[in-house]
C-alpha cells in the first residue's frame, strides 16, 4: 500500500511510519525537519503543511494527519489549517481507503494550552466532515485522541518528578502510552478496520474516566 503521513521525523508520526514500513508498505512522509528514517521504501519531503509546497503524490491509499505543534503561536495554522490543506489535496481520489487524524484527548476535555485544545477540537469536527465525503470512495475516516504519550514533546514533565507524580495521579492506569502503541492503533484503524467511520477513539489510560466517589 502507499501511505502518506505528516510529521514523520519524530514521536508518534515516526512510530506510525516505521510500523507501515515494517510490513513492506511504501511511505511518503511530510515534515518541516530532515528525515530520521532510513528505508528504501520511505520518501521524505521537507515542507510545512500549512505554508509549504505540497508534493504531487499519486495513488495515496492511506492518509494519516499527524503533524502538529504545541503552544507555538501556530497551533491553529499547523494543527488545523495544515491538516485541512493536506487532506483536501490527497484524500478525495479513487485510490483512497482510509483517512486518519491524530487529535488529542484535549479535544474533549479542553485541558491543554488554549489554541492547542481548540485546534484539536477542530480536527475532530473536520474528521466527521471528511467521513461524510470520503464515503463516496468506500473509505473510512476516523481520529485517534491520545492522552499523554511518552515522546520528546513531553520531556519537560516526564523529567520532573513532582510534575510526573501529579500527572500519574490523574489516570486510572498510572502510566502514559508509548508512541509504538499509538502506531498499532493507527495501523488497525486504517489497514484493518473497514466498518468504523466518523468516530474519535480516546486512548488516555483512563484519564477522562478518572473520578473520586465521596460519601
Amino acid at each position: 500500500m502507499k501511505i502518506l503521513i505528516t510529521g514523520t521525523s519524530n514521536g508518534i508520526g515516526k512510530a506510525i511510519a516505521e510500523k507501515f514500513l515494517s510490513l513492506q508498505n511504501e511511505v511518503v512522509g511530510l515534515d518541516m525537519v530532515p528525515p530520521s528514517i532510513v528505508n528504501e521504501r520511505y520518501l521524505h519531503v521537507q515542507t510545512d503543511v500549512f505554508s509549504g509546497e505540497l508534493p504531487a503524490v499519486d495513488g495515496v491509499e492511506i492518509l494519516i494527519n499527524n503533524a502538529g505543534v504545541q503552544d507555538s503561536g501556530r497551533d491553529i495554522d499547523v494543527n488545523l489549517k495544515g491538516t485541512i490543506r493536506v487532506t483536501e489535496k490527497y484524500a478525495f481520489q479513487n485510490n483512497i481507503k482510509s483517512v486518519l487524524f491524530i487529535a488529542s484527548s484535549s479535544a474533549r476535555t479542553g485541558a491543554e494550552f488554549p489554541e492547542y485544545a481548540a485546534s484539536k477540537g477542530g480536527v475532530v469536527a473536520y474528521m466527521k466532515n471528511v467521513a461524510l465525503r470520503v464515503a463516496a470512495y468506500g473509505a473510512t475516516a476516523n481520529s485517534l485522541s491520545p492522552g499523554g504519550v511518552r515522546t520528546a514533546l513531553n520531556d519537560r514533565v516526564m523529567r520532573d518528578p513532582v510534575l510526573w507524580d501529579k500527572i500519574m495521579r490523574e489516570t486510572l492506569l498510572p502510566k502514559w502510552a508509548e508512541a509504538e502503541e499509538i502506531a498499532e492503533w493507527a495501523y488497525f484503524l486504517t489497514a484493518v478496520n473497514r466498518s468504523m467511520t466518523a468516530q474519535d477513539l480516546l486512548i488516555d489510560n483512563g484519564e477522562d474516566a478518572k473520578a473520586n466517589f465521596i460519601w
